[in-house]
């Protein structure tokens, strides 16, 4: 069964240079912090954390702007609470497969993961048709068509950031 779906990967960037130099105590107290922001804020915004991957989630929405949204806010916690480690993220969406009820196969999901893997620290990557979806308060830069691994073609993607807050009349 086809359903419209939109995906998100988000991962912490460099989360075994961290294991391995600080050990697996603090690296599970990175961890939790992590997964406690990652729950609090996908409950907030409808957006369903579909699996735990390690130090890393894959979250699926119904609505695209409902997803953008979560992940910059999930990226602002992440930053607000000081985890040690940065966020990266990857999103895309279109028609998947629901498979076995609880999973999806097909090409957004794909991207999405892959987008997660070329996304340095701090950066959120999604495909071109997001960037509509983008908040008033935050922006999507274009970034040109890129070579992504395992698709024949190459995707047009765009960066998403917050918009920097104004600073207060004083």
């Amino acid at each position: 069964m086809r359903v419209e779906r939109h995906f998100a990967f988000v991962d912490l960037c460099d989360f075994t240079r961290y294991t391995d130099g600080h050990g697996d105590e603090k690296a599970v107290a990175v961890l939790t912090g992590f997964r406690a922001a990652a729950r609090e804020t996908c409950s907030d915004h409808g957006v369903r954390v579909a699996k735990w991957l390690g130090d890393g989630a894959m979250f699926v929405s119904t609505e695209a702007p409902r997803l953008v949204t979560c992940v910059l806010a999930l990226k602002r916690r992440v930053e607000e609470l000081d985890v040690a480690l940065p966020l990266r993220a990857g999103l895309a969406g279109g028609a998947v497969i629901l498979f076995e009820g609880d999973d999806y196969i097909g090409g957004p999901v794909n991207l999405a993961a892959r987008l997660s893997d070329v996304a340095g620290p701090r950066e959120i990557l999604a495909c071109a048709e997001l960037a509509s979806c983008v908040p008033p308060d935050a922006t999507a830069f274009d970034m040109g068509s890129r070579e992504i691994a395992g698709f024949a073609e190459p995707v047009a993607v765009v960066r998403i950031e917050p918009s920097p807050v104004a600073a207060s009349p004083g």
